[in-house]
């Protein structure tokens, strides 16, 4: 049987392009809990807001799962961000000529894992 794999939570279909996100992804894996938040905080991009409320909630989750945790025990083991649908504009411009506009949607995963659990 394999063991528990951590908190996790998902944010599918958000409209943001995944290259934003990744650039903010980059400075929260394998970071505590809530240092991650206090990143966050200070950053000023909106990935950053939208980041910051999916790992509470994965944290929500790690709390209601195992009424025992302490939110200071919790570190950030996995965050994916993946490419969502494109949604394609017509974008209507001079001499009755179109572009297509690509609006870019991004599929995030965090999982949460307990301090003592930390694999290097």
């Amino acid at each position: 049987m394999e063991t528990k794999k951590g908190y996790s939570a998902k944010l599918r279909f958000s409209i943001i392009a995944p290259a934003k996100l990744r650039r903010i992804a980059v400075h929260l894996r394998k970071k505590p809990y809530s240092e991650a938040l206090a990143i966050l905080d200070s950053l000023p991009q909106r990935g950053a807001r939208i980041l910051k409320k999916l790992i509470r909630s994965a944290a929500a989750n790690a709390m209601y799962q195992n009424k025992k945790l302490d939110e200071e025990m919790l570190y950030i083991r996995e965050l994916l961000v993946d490419d969502g649908p494109r949604m394609k504009k017509i974008w209507a411009r001079a001499r009755g000529r179109a572009d297509i506009q690509l609006k870019r949607s991004s599929h995030v995963r965090v999982v949460l894992d307990e301090l003592s659990n930390l694999r290097k």
